[in-house]
């Protein structure tokens, strides 16, 4: 009689199929988890869903203001800043209003 699966038949589908499952694991383990392992080994993040490895910014290089400052402190400063632009301006305006006007008295004494 001749069987379609003989003993020797098996356990040659039994090594390829382990030879493949096995290759499958190596081949997930170098393509899907070393990077992300090697990512973050470096210090970096590992996001999954883009497979892409960032570098993490702290905010104060973002906002631009020192660390440990809270977000109101900073707001107060730049206003005291522009405040102080802004009365340089109106002061510079006002010094060249006073120029014309002293221009305009010179011109109309003579």
């Amino acid at each position: 009689m001749h069987r379609l699966l003989t003993m020797k038949r098996l356990s040659v589908i039994f090594l390829a199929t382990f030879a493949v499952l096995l290759g499958g694991v190596f081949a997930y383990r170098t393509l899907v988890i070393a990077p992300e392992e090697r990512c973050e080994a470096g210090g970096r993040w590992w996001d999954r869903e883009t497979e892409i490895c960032a570098t993490p910014v702290s905010i104060a290089e973002i906002t631009g203001r020192p660390a440990g400052q809270t977000r109101a402190e900073a707001s107060a400063a730049k206003n005291r800043e522009l405040v102080a632009i802004e009365d340089g301006l109106r002061a510079q305006k006002a010094a060249r209003d006073a120029d014309a006007d002293r221009q305009r008295a010179a011109l109309a004494n003579q």
